[in-house]
């Protein structure tokens, strides 16, 4: 079908649907790799690119061509080694169904997924705002239908029933397992003192600390949500999907954690 139709050129519906698809994958991508380190191996990758085509198909620069052609040729494979954590968070965005939640979806559709028990959210919110009051740090990730398996197992595993006492006696200053995140997957306690992958994230303000740098990683690769109460200053956060909402209140907490269940 034929939208416009020149003597010297001629645009198809097709190659306008293109065109839009191409533009919103590259946003896509753009918003995945913004702010780290593989933004800028994105656009190093994009120049070689760029002047492989200059030098071979338009000026036909035989000897640079095939020096260039060399690192093309093993592109794919390099693409995804460089971005490994980006493709799988790439993957796991595209291949989530809570990812449609509060109106923010990768794709147009919804499909469903294994129901797991929802989460009881007032312990959680309860135990954060007493944590807050008496400056207790502490990191609770809560799973949205994500495998957190691997993370759960880099801590030890406790399966118990979501409770305020329990949470804070985990985070408690002289309990052993507090140094680390707790892990709330079916609505059961699965893992306490866990190592979370910290953030490559450059952009972040400098009041982040660790605590928070890992809290925002495993939500850059997974679909959870992690809880992040501040040891130094009592102050709540909330990551979701690589952003953090800071400084909150125990309602707003609430509230954000009934949005995103």
């Amino acid at each position: 079908m034929d939208l416009f139709n020149f003597s010297f050129l001629e645009i198809r519906l097709l190659d306008i649907l293109d065109i839009l698809i191409v533009g919103f994958l590259l946003y896509k991508v753009y918003q995945l790799l913004k702010g780290g380190a593989a933004m800028q191996v994105f656009i190093g990758i994009l120049a070689i690119y760029l002047l492989w085509w200059l030098f071979v198909k338009i000026l036909d620069m035989q000897l640079l061509g095939a020096l260039l052609g060399q690192f093309m040729s093993v592109g794919v494979l390099a693409l995804i080694i460089v971005f490994q954590q980006e493709v799988r968070r790439f993957l796991v965005l595209l291949g989530s169904s809570s990812f449609g939640a509060r109106g923010k979806r990768f794709l147009p559709w919804k499909w469903e997924a294994p129901t797991s028990a929802p989460t009881n959210i007032t312990p959680i919110v309860k135990a954060c705002s007493s944590m807050s009051k008496n400056k207790t740090g502490a990191i609770i990730v809560i799973s949205r239908g994500a495998d957190l398996s691997f993370y759960e197992n880099t801590g030890d595993l406790m399966e118990a029933e979501v409770s305020k006492r329990l949470l804070e006696s985990i985070f408690f200053k002289n309990s052993p397992l507090h140094d680390g995140a707790v892990i709330i997957r079916n609505n059961r306690i699965k893992a306490a003192r866990c190592v979370l992958p910290v953030t490559d994230n450059t952009e972040l303000p400098a009041h982040y600390g660790m605590r928070h740098r890992a809290a925002l990683g495993i939500t850059e690769q997974s679909d959870a949500v992690s809880i992040i109460v501040s040891e130094e200053t009592g102050s709540i956060s909330l990551a979701e999907e690589g952003k953090m909402h800071y400084n909150i209140s125990a309602e707003e907490l609430e509230r954000l954690l009934s949005e995103l269940k």
